[in-house]
């Protein structure tokens, strides 16, 4: 652990970069602290990472700090301006309303930067007509979503601590307000380069382009390809997370250009869902009257919001570099799917010939909605002796030819049925944050038990192994789950 306090260790690179520059990146914002805070759960985990002792996240002081309290410190906090299309449409500037940046930890021996960032604490030069307050409900989610995703193996933004207090925000209702401390790489989104580039201002771009190869790709800061390799990097790594997410069943909800990392990673949590039953044209945001964010769309949207931010690199790129990087989205995350999904039936390679084994398999469940995370761990344990999976479909015929050339399929491979099981439990998970585990940890806390989060937070940062005191999670959601309505307020 670090001898020094996260006070002691917070720089501002960010704001100390563009603080002498001509363009406006970002707006100076003192946090306006919860009122009497109080702890919601602290993640011990992730700040062992970040070099933080148990001792010192959970001591009054860190309290003070992570409820939006900088009286005794002297931190650079600021906002981000960024815009963005929202469903599709330009919708100008809107910038960080409720985050107000602390600045960054380094970490380790590589002193990787890491953003400490206040979620929830007031109002910012970009709040508009909204409070900047984030309700407990709502950072319960975000606390847990971000959490659960890490535990997957996703790249995503990442959750510190939570706190609660006295302050309220007014939603549908009077609600508890609560501030959430999240942690990444790279807040920086698609929305920053829109901003400047409809701003017609090429040179802003530039810098905010050098400052992402400094801090992140400095082995690049020399190369004159370094712009078409960020676009590059940006338009693979997101075709990864995709691709990520279409295999666990997750569902983002609201993938506008400003909710898009430029590293990326998962951000920003707000009406998200995972699969109960498989249905690909899920929606999972009440607010998304015209399904543009289904979950079957999810992956034509981020090429959608890729060419957006292309766009932007017009004034650093030539249009034929530009079309280069993005041409390689749908190689790679066609690639990335289809060796997940084959690994997650048992093989140890994808060939061409499973394209259909995996797409017969998935229109059947979608067919007679199979409830898409427990089937797969279920088919951990499928055998020529054990199909007990056939009694999750109706259509059992139809199951019944798909299963004897699953078998074949299997019986060409050398694993044994032992090793085949342990490898399909790596990447089958037991445990996603279905909404309605959301919803009970959510209705315990309002009452003051925070108990479920922690529970949650235990079984979701390892969701791949049993754990007993859980064992209520590892079955079909309760019928009242398909009740639970998840809008963007949430």
């Amino acid at each position: 652990m670090n001898n020094k306090s996260i006070q002691q260790r917070l720089k501002c690179h960010f704001y100390s970069h563009f603080k002498v520059s001509d363009s406006t990146f970002f707006s100076a914002v003192s946090p306006q602290p919860i009122d009497s805070p109080s702890w919601v759960s602290t993640n011990v985990d992730l700040a062992e990472m970040l070099g933080i002792s148990a001792d010192e996240l959970t001591s009054d002081e860190c309290l003070q700090l992570m409820s939006g309290d900088l009286t005794h410190n002297d931190i650079n906090s600021f906002s981000a301006a960024y815009s963005g299309h929202q469903f599709g449409v330009w919708a100008g500037q809107l910038g960080d309303g409720r985050a107000i940046t602390l600045g960054e930890l380094s970490i380790g021996d590589s002193e990787e930067l890491w953003d400490l960032q206040l979620k929830g604490a007031g109002t910012t030069a970009y709040s508009r007509f909204g409070d900047g307050r984030a309700v407990l409900r709502s950072s319960i989610r975000e606390y847990l979503c971000s959490e659960a995703m890490h535990g997957l193996g996703i790249g995503t933004t990442r959750a510190l601590c939570l706190t609660t207090g006295k302050t309220t925000a007014v939603r549908e209702q009077v609600e508890s307000a609560a501030v959430l401390c999240r942690v990444a790489k790279s807040h920086i989104r698609f929305g920053n380069f829109e901003h400047f580039h409809y701003a017609n201002n090429p040179k802003a771009v530039k810098e905010l382009a050098d400052y992402l190869i400094q801090r992140h790709f400095s082995d690049w800061t020399d190369n004159p390809k370094r712009y078409y390799l960020l676009l590059e990097n940006c338009v693979l790594t997101t075709a990864r997370t995709i691709a990520q997410w279409q295999s666990v069943g997750f569902c983002h909800g609201v993938m506008n250009t400003d909710n898009m990392s430029i590293l990326g990673d998962t951000i920003d949590y707000g009406p998200f869902g995972f699969l109960d039953a498989y249905n690909p044209e899920f929606i999972c945001n009440h607010s998304d009257h015209q399904g543009r964010y289904s979950f079957k769309n999810q992956p034509s949207i981020a090429l959608w919001n890729l060419n957006a931010l292309a766009t932007c690199f017009s004034s650093l790129l030539d249009t034929h570099e530009i079309t280069d990087c993005l041409k390689q989205y749908e190689n790679e995350y066609l690639s990335q799917y289809r060796t997940i999904m084959a690994t997650k039936i048992g093989l140890l390679e994808y060939q061409p010939k499973d394209e259909h084994l995996i797409n017969q398999l998935l229109i059947m469940m979608a067919k007679d909605q199979v409830d898409y995370t427990l089937f797969f761990r279920k088919l951990c344990d499928f055998s020529a002796t054990n199909q007990t999976v056939r009694d999750y479909f109706i259509d059992r015929d139809q199951f019944d030819i798909w299963a004897k050339g699953y078998l074949q399929r299997l019986a060409a491979q050398t694993l044994s049925d032992k090793q085949r099981k342990q490898s399909m439990q790596q990447i089958n998970p037991l445990y996603v944050l279905r909404n309605y585990m959301a919803q009970m940890a959510i209705e315990a806390a309002e009452k003051g038990d925070y108990s479920e989060v922690e529970l949650l937070l235990n079984i979701l940062n390892n969701p791949y192994i049993a754990h007993p005191e859980a064992k209520k999670y590892e079955g079909l959601p309760p019928d009242w789950a398909n009740t639970i309505s998840v809008s963007c307020s949430s």
